[in-house]
């Protein structure tokens, strides 16, 4: 027997989004994010799901929204919880990002929509501590390095 859906709409929920994990060569898209969370933390260009879009075409999008950057999605790698807080440390909203792995298919980054900053990135800068990332992007990073290996 299935749950009753709720009809409560007082009642937080979780926000579907979905970020765009494009490496091309040895380096990794990423973007400097405007708004929360994770105000001037560096990740991937993403963002909330449209109504009735498919994974795959919300990375697409967003991709092209924040960069500029035209691409194809190909596969998803994970799911993440992103979490804003205010400055007591109340929870303000819950995001579920779902890491879509894009290939490259034309376009040079611009930062445009809620990103600050846009620009590709050597894989090792990840690792040596002169960028502000935001939590999982470098996990997320290594797991799309491996599937383009596998694949």
């Amino acid at each position: 027997m299935q749950a009753p859906v709720s009809t409560d709409s007082s009642k937080p929920i979780p926000i579907a989004a979905v970020i765009a994990v494009l490496i091309r060569g040895d380096e990794i898209l990423l973007v400097s994010r405007k708004n929360p969370p994770d105000v001037g933390l560096w990740g991937f260009p993403g963002g909330k799901m449209e109504f009735g879009e498919s994974l795959e075409q919300a990375a697409v999008r967003e991709l092209f929204e924040e960069t500029g950057v035209r691409g194809v999605a190909q596969q998803v790698l994970t799911a993440l919880n992103a979490y804003d807080r205010d400055a007591q440390g109340e929870l303000r909203q819950h995001f579920i990002l779902v890491a879509v792995q894009c290939a490259w298919q034309s376009g040079e980054p611009v930062a445009a929509d809620d990103a600050e900053e846009a620009g590709w990135f050597r894989l090792q800068t990840l690792t040596d501590g002169t960028l502000a990332l935001s939590q999982d992007v470098l996990e997320v990073a290594q797991m799309a390095l491996q599937a383009q290996i596998i694949n």
